[in-house]
């Protein structure tokens, strides 16, 4: 037969090879975090965000200096209002990590090791916070209201305990969100391979061990 009777291949270049099975689509959230997970993580991270700064505000910079400029007991009123305040905050940032954290776990997909972790650093951040906010923070107020002064008599004794019973516990929220904030970066990451990994065709694999086998 002449070469240019010959009947022209309809094969594109971009064609999988022979044999090759064509790649099924990934599912939406396939290997990855899935929207709902990842809006979650968001919120969390956002409420975080304000939590730890807030914290970091107040305890770092606010009341060192407050206390070095204004004296007793001005300076310790204003601090407990405004600790008072804070706390407020610090409860609503705590309720949203929790419901972003427990709306993640009924979203799926499985939770890791990390997923585990980072909901423990979360809810033990959350109990120090509630019981700052419940228990201490009232008890310092309080004796302010009756004009006893830090340090002075056994009430001012009481407020210096109190104080480092907050500081204590704000020291502890502050580690606790660092590391919620950390394992939401792994988690992500991971999320972020799996989608990628479900992403990457089957059929490539399966068409090049198909050609080789034809040599």
């Amino acid at each position: 037969m002449p070469p240019w009777s010959a009947k022209p291949s309809s094969a594109s270049p971009f064609d999988p090879p022979s044999g090759a099975t064509p790649a099924t689509p990934a599912s939406p959230g396939a290997g990855g975090l899935g929207f709902a997970r990842l809006a979650s993580a968001v919120v969390a991270l956002l409420a975080i965000a304000l939590w730890l700064g807030g914290l970091l505000a107040l305890g770092a910079i606010a009341a060192p200096v407050v206390f070095s400029v204004v004296s007793m007991p001005a300076s310790a009123d204003a601090m407990t209002i405004v600790f008072q305040r804070f706390d407020l905050v610090a409860m609503g940032c705590a309720l949203v990590v929790l419901a972003a954290e427990g709306a993640a776990l009924l979203a799926g997909p499985r939770f890791t090791r990390a997923d585990r972790w980072r909901v423990a650093a979360c809810v033990v951040a959350c109990a120090f916070g509630a019981y700052e906010a419940v228990a201490v923070s009232p008890r310092i107020a309080a004796l302010h209201r009756a004009g006893f002064i830090r340090g002075v008599g056994p009430e001012g004794i009481e407020i210096s305990r109190l104080h480092d019973l907050a500081e204590g516990c704000g020291k502890v929220e502050l580690v606790l969100l660092v590391a919620a904030i950390a394992l939401h970066v792994v988690a992500l990451a991971q999320g972020r391979v799996g989608a990628l990994a479900a992403r990457e065709p089957t059929g490539a694999s399966t068409g090049g061990e198909a050609a080789r086998n034809a040599r």
